[in-house]
């Protein structure tokens, strides 16, 4: 079997389709359509797809390292490359499962958990009740909201949330601010304001949920580390899942600052591109969930090497997804094989129409679980209309 085209779309999400010479095609997709980055990763999967053509999808370990050594940028390039890579990988790999009539994680040494506990992502958006009626996310300000957000999630049977109490900034009026800088940007000391509206939304989560609701709390790395270690400290009565993304990534002992100064379990890793990024993490052992991005760590097959890795220091994973359809499929594959997964990441932007109109399938938790795609390769393609309406479609021959 011969790679015979690539074609790369430009949609709501960037998606790769690697064609071959038996007429069995598989999807990719890389996670930067988010972001400020979308158009260097459009234009690195055509880039990537050039150096495929002729190769054989099932070499996946072969195309990996090929993209990885021999592209001078590959190696230590960040995330924009790994984006790419893991596009084509993801393709190949569902080509593989196509071809052998199988699921992928069969190929990834089959399941260690047969249904996938899934958490509701992102309530300072809302979930059901306000994104749908608008199809749109909307930011939330008064405690009370979050605490109608969780009800909501709730009622269809999650057990777990996660909620940024910092994005919103203590005033409404700020709220252009925020915007233009991509959060509530704080540095240095929590200004005791802030500090008590971030607190005040966690806690009314906390009393919405009650007692055996898990509570993740996620700050985008929106905090520097001695704020971070604050409002850690400040969090932990809340009896907080884990703290995720506490401050930005660069600096890995600044991790080990903020463990010294509150209990907190501690997360991180969507802006880690490969299992060199998180090795001094784990040798480090500052966290206790990593959170690997399928569709920006190089695919499947890096991720998986990432999630043993993760392993051998006795830490969980749970998968970031923020992307469309195939980033969710993907992701189900690997989860469902590695035996220190936690939980799966169910984003609030996955009830809005236009991840729903991007797959050729809709998945989605009942009563808080996944259920595994049994569908050959990954579960998952692209829909005919999202292929029809994408804003720039290339083939690369």
């Amino acid at each position: 079997m011969k790679i015979t085209s690539v074609d790369c779309y430009l949609g709501n999400f960037i998606t790769v389709r690697v064609n071959t010479d038996e007429g069995i095609s598989g999807f990719g997709e890389a996670g930067l359509a988010y972001g400020s980055c979308w158009q260097a990763a459009f234009g690195q999967c055509q880039d990537f797809a050039r150096l495929v053509i002729g190769m054989d999808p099932f070499d996946t370990e072969k195309i990996w390292e090929h993209l990885h050594r021999h592209t001078f940028w590959g190696m230590n390039g960040g995330i924009v490359l790994t984006a790419a890579m893991a596009a084509i990988d993801t393709a190949c790999w569902d080509i593989k499962g196509k071809k052998l009539g199988v699921p992928v994680y069969k190929l990834l040494g089959g399941k260690t958990n047969d249904r996938l506990r899934a958490y509701a992502s992102q309530l300072q958006f809302g979930w059901r009740k306000v994104i749908e009626p608008q199809d749109k996310l909307s930011m939330l300000f008064d405690p009370k909201d979050y605490a109608a957000a969780v009800k909501d999630a709730m009622s269809e049977g999650y057990d777990a949330v996660k909620i940024d109490p910092v994005y919103a900034p203590a005033d409404p009026t700020d709220i252009g601010k925020v915007m233009a800088t991509h959060g509530n940007q704080i540095h240095g000391t929590y200004p005791e304001k802030e500090l008590k509206m971030s607190v005040a939304r966690i806690a009314a989560a906390r009393e919405a949920g009650g007692d055996d609701l898990d509570i993740i709390v996620e700050i985008h790395s929106l905090l520097d580390a001695n704020t971070s270690a604050i409002l850690g400290k400040a969090l932990e009565p809340y009896r907080i899942m884990y703290f995720e993304e506490p401050t930005s990534p660069e600096n890995p002992k600044n991790f080990r600052h903020i463990k010294s100064r509150c209990t907190l379990p501690l997360a991180t890793g969507e802006r880690s591109s490969s299992r060199w990024q998180f090795r001094q993490f784990f040798e480090d052992r500052t966290l206790d969930i990593i959170q690997p991005d399928l569709c920006n760590t190089g695919g499947i097959t890096e991720t998986k090497k990432i999630c043993d890795m993760a392993n051998v220091y006795d830490i969980g994973v749970q998968i970031h997804v923020c992307g469309g359809p195939i980033a969710t499929a993907a992701a189900l594959q690997v989860e469902a094989t590695i035996p220190n997964f936690v939980i799966h990441e169910e984003h609030n932007a996955n009830l809005t129409t236009k991840f729903k109109k991007n797959g050729k399938y809709f998945y989605e938790p009942h009563n808080g679980y996944y259920d595994i795609p049994e569908l050959p390769g990954i579960g998952q393609e692209m829909s005919d209309w999202a292929m029809a309406n994408a804003r720039e479609h290339v083939e690369i021959k």
